[in-house]
Parts: structure tokens; sequence; C-alpha cells
């Protein structure tokens, strides 16, 4: 019988690791490298709140599973993951439906000789009503493109009632997802009088970002917080910082204070938790139900079990926990995948040394700011404008490296910029 590697999740971290294993075990005929993920294709998730303003179509960026297991030599489960049996090693799947809820496939269930859960995160909402009613989130591709259909919806609504009316927009969370959304609805609007939207201009727009810290993007250097709501004032959008959110409203959004904000459309983008079904499955959590870790990314108390990515909680030999980020994901991806392959010849494991290479934040075309280097030296370089939207942007190809291949991410690079030549800027339907 083979031996099976199953990774859980096909997002960032948990696709490298695939990749990773499958070129290295491409040649050993005794293990199969498994991915199961509940989508049929890949998108890098920093780009979500592109897709859902409409500056990225998500069709053109997205990556087939099934072409790239076909291209990496692993195999590719389409199925959403209900339970993990640790005792007998078993994933179970949900019965697979059409779009009438009939059922395709039934339940099923896999046996594993390695285990890798790599699910992700969601947003937090903290149990604050409103949230799950009226409030829109980013945490996946369907709920993305369900809020640009709402967005273009609202566009085309607030643009027929002529000069009158303004689209307001409440965001809720003053992290990267929050500030980088802000700014892209910016960018879309002052493109639309382009595409026929005649009585549409940036002051029609009013978009209000909310965060509870003192000031925005809390995890990452002041500097970079307050060059960002800079920023975010100089083209207009309303920074409330220090401002605590006690009801989501279907039409405005209510502080602590008693203030209430407008809101034709709301967006939840605070705080991040694990899904709750891990903690079901029997997998030691902490209190924001993400999987608890040893330093070399195996699970506390199991055997052949590992986590990475948003939902695992792992702490370094420093006692510093590594943080929810991409980078994050790329490093566990890298140290799981050696780690995986050391323990089935019986060598040592490795801890993960989590390495900050520095931040950066989009504001589409307006500005890019962050600091680059991290830890790499003594202290940071503060970067923005052209040169940090440069680093910006190679995140994405290096991730597209790690998946496709060099060669390949060149001629990726060569088609987006055909496609951008003779496509519109902006997806408005």
């Amino acid at each position: 019988m083979k031996q099976r590697i199953i990774v859980i999740g096909g997002g960032a971290g948990g696709l490298e690791l695939v990749v990773r294993l499958a070129r290295k075990l491409r040649r050993d005929k005794n293990t199969e490298v498994m991915l199961i993920d509940k989508n049929p294709t890949h998108i890098w998730k920093p780009l979500f709140h592109e897709v859902a303003t409409g500056s990225m179509n998500s069709y053109h960026d997205e990556a087939s599973y099934l072409m790239l297991a076909r291209k990496h030599k692993f195999n590719f489960m389409l199925g959403t993951v209900t339970s993990i049996d640790t005792p007998n090693r078993r994933v179970w799947l949900a019965p697979m439906l059409d779009d009438n809820g009939a059922e395709l496939m039934p339940a099923r269930d896999f046996r594993y000789d390695t285990l890798v859960v790599a699910v992700g995160s969601h947003s937090n909402d903290f149990g604050i009503e409103g949230v799950r009613e009226h409030a829109r989130q980013l945490d996946s591709r369907e709920q993305a493109e369900k809020f640009h259909r709402h967005f273009a919806n609202q566009l085309q609504k607030t643009n027929l009632q002529s000069t009158s009316g303004t689209l307001s927009v409440a965001i809720v969370g003053g992290g990267a997802t929050g500030v980088e959304l802000a700014a892209d609805m910016h960018n879309v609007v002052q493109r639309l009088r382009e595409y026929g939207f005649e009585h549409f201009s940036k002051e029609r727009l009013s978009v209000s970002i909310i965060e509870a810290a003192p000031g925005l993007l809390p995890r990452l250097p002041e500097r970079i917080g307050v060059s960002v709501e800079r920023e975010l004032q100089r083209i207009g959008v309303n920074v409330h910082c220090s401002t605590m959110v006690s009801k989501v409203g279907e039409d405005a959004v209510y502080t602590n204070e008693g203030e209430s904000i407008a809101a034709d459309i709301s967006v939840w983008a605070a705080g991040v938790k694990a899904p709750a079904w891990l903690a079901d499955c029997g997998l030691p959590v902490d209190r924001l139900g993400r999987i608890e870790v040893h330093d070399d990314l195996s699970v506390k108390g199991l055997q052949s079990v590992y986590a990475i990515g948003d939902c695992c909680s792992c702490r370094t030999a420093d006692g510093s926990e590594v943080p929810p980020r991409a980078q994050a994901a790329h490093q566990m991806a890298s140290i799981a995948a050696r780690n995986i392959l050391a323990a089935r010849k019986n060598k040592a494991s490795k801890p993960i040394k989590y390495r900050d290479f520095g931040s950066l934040v989009s504001l589409s075309k307006y500005s890019t700011v962050g600091n680059l280097m991290g830890n790499l030296v003594r202290g940071t370089v503060f970067v923005e404008g052209w040169v940090a939207r440069m680093v910006y942007l190679s995140l994405y190809r290096m991730h597209q490296a790690a998946i496709h291949g060099r060669f390949s991410t060149l001629l990726i690079m060569l088609g987006d910029r055909i496609y951008k030549a003779t496509r519109a800027s902006v997806k408005l339907h």
C-alpha cells in the first residue's frame, strides 16, 4: 500500500507545500501526495480586495488545481472536509451536491499516513450583533465575487440618481484588507466616467474605516500606519480610530459612543479566527480556534500531523508568535516540507525560525507603503512610492514562481501584459 500524504487546503501555504513535496517525491512510486480543497481553483488571498472592487478579473488570475496536479504529479480531490479521525488516520469529506441540491458524490473518506492542515482563517465577528446578517466579508473568492456584484449594482444605482445621492461604505477593521479595499474603491470610482458613468464622481463615494486600535495597521510599525492614514485621508477616506463597533445595521454601523456611520455597504475585516470545525475534530486549539503546534509545526499530542498558515498557533524558540501573514505561510510550507521528508528517513525535525522580511501595504495607484528587511538587518528600511510598489508586485510573482515554476511565471507575466492591453481595466459586470 502506498504511503499517502494529505494536505487539506490549497491556499498560499498549502499549495506551495504540495508542490514542494510532489517535486521531491515524483520519482517515488510508493508515495502519493494528495491535496484536498473545496474549490477547483486557487487565487492568492491578498488579491481578494481587487476581485471585490473589479480591479482584477478572478477568472484571469486563477490557477486550476487539476492543471497543477497534472503538471507536478500530485492528486487533487475536490471536496469539503467535515471531520478528521486522528486515531484511525482518516479524513472525511461531505457529500458533493450540484446547484439543485442533487447528490453528485456521497460522503467519502481517505486514509492518510501524514496529514497537514492548512485551511487558513476567516474574519472574527466577536459575537457583535448584526455582523453575520448585514456585513460582507472577504475571506474567500466566493465572498469577494459576491461583494463585487453588489458593489457594481450599487454604483449603477447611484449613477442613475443623477447628481444626487452618495454611495456610503463602512469598513470595520483598519488592517491591510480594510485599507487596501478603501483605496482600491476610490481608484475604481475615478475610472467610472470612462465607462459611461456620466454622473458619478469621487465626491459621491463616501468610504469610512473604523478601527478599534489607536491607529491603522496596528500589527505593523507605527510609521507605516501613520503614512497610510495620511494618504487615505488625502484621497477622501474617513478614518475613525479608537472606535469600537457595537452593532451593524442594515444601513449603518453603530459605535460604542452612540455614533452611527451610514453604510449602504458594510464590510467586516476585523480580526481572524480558525474554522470552528477544527476543535470538533479533537485537535488541540487555542482561544481563536487555531491548532496548537510545536516549533517544528507538528501538532501537539499527535503523530504525523502538521498544521501551517493562519489556522495554526506557533511560537518560535524565543517565545514570539508567528504572525498570520502570507510570508509566514510561505516559510511554514518550506519547513513543513523539510520536516515531513526528514521524518520519512527517521531524521530530526527542524524548528521554524520566522524571518520578518518586512511589510508592504498597497493603496492601489495612489501609493505603496511599508518597511523592508525586517529583522534581517538592525532596524528597518522604510519605503514608499514606486520602489515599494515594485517590491509589493514581486511578492505575487514569487508566489506564482513557487507553484508554477520560474519559466511558466515569465510566460504568465507576458500574458498579463497582453491581457491588460486588450481588456477593460475595471470589471463592472
